[in-house]
């Protein structure tokens, strides 16, 4: 469980293909080794992953996860080779602040940009969203986008909004969205929640 809150930005130092459809992707972070331990979950751009090793190059610690083609074929994961950047956080805590939102790290599909706009102090993005999933998003409400919590700012049929602040730039990945970047979608708890139950009451 995570909250959206980006702790790091992770770079990617290999990637390499292993049986039954496996990649290991080895990833470069400001963590402590120490701190890191086998077995535990660190969202990397919204994907809940499994540490499975870890090292030291120099003074800078990496850790290595094993991405399942199912996962690389509902996700970008497949496309991440040596020097991908991605938004680092680790699993939530008992007792840690909840300065986001209830992530799950569960990817539901790909949104894409479709505008970016720089304003004074800050930069609008509009996204397009799987038609299946656009039911799930609504003004004011969280998302997570490449793991980073966000609220939407506006909702125009499959399409919707952020506004990114320039502390959020500086600490994700997310200045370097572009149109037509392909990012990680994944909606509100809450709202998937709200909506199974409307459902089964009809």
């Amino acid at each position: 469980m995570f909250t959206g809150i980006v702790t790091d930005i992770g770079e990617v130092t290999a990637a390499e293909p292993k049986a039954d459809g496996l990649r290991r992707i080895v990833i470069a972070c400001g963590y402590e080794r120490a701190s890191i331990d086998i077995g535990a979950s660190i969202a990397c751009s919204g994907i809940c992953l499994t540490v499975v090793k870890t090292g030291l190059v120099g003074n800078r610690t990496w850790f290595a996860v094993d991405v399942a083609a199912e996962t690389a074929a509902l996700t970008n994961a497949e496309a991440w080779t040596a020097g991908t950047r991605l938004n680092l956080e680790r699993s939530l805590k008992i007792g840690d602040e909840l300065g986001g939102h209830i992530v799950t790290g569960h990817v539901d599909g790909i949104a894409s940009v479709l505008a970016r706009e720089d304003l004074t102090d800050q930069v609008r993005f509009r996204l397009g969203a799987p038609e299946p999933l656009s039911r799930f998003i609504a003004k004011k409400g969280s998302v997570a986008l490449d793991g980073v919590s966000l609220t939407v700012n506006e909702v125009e049929g499959n399409a919707f909004s952020v506004l990114i602040i320039p502390h959020t730039l500086h600490v994700t990945t997310l200045n370097a969205w572009q149109p037509a970047t392909a990012v990680h979608l994944e909606v509100d708890m809450m709202a998937r929640y709200a909506a199974r139950l409307l459902e089964t009451r009809t």
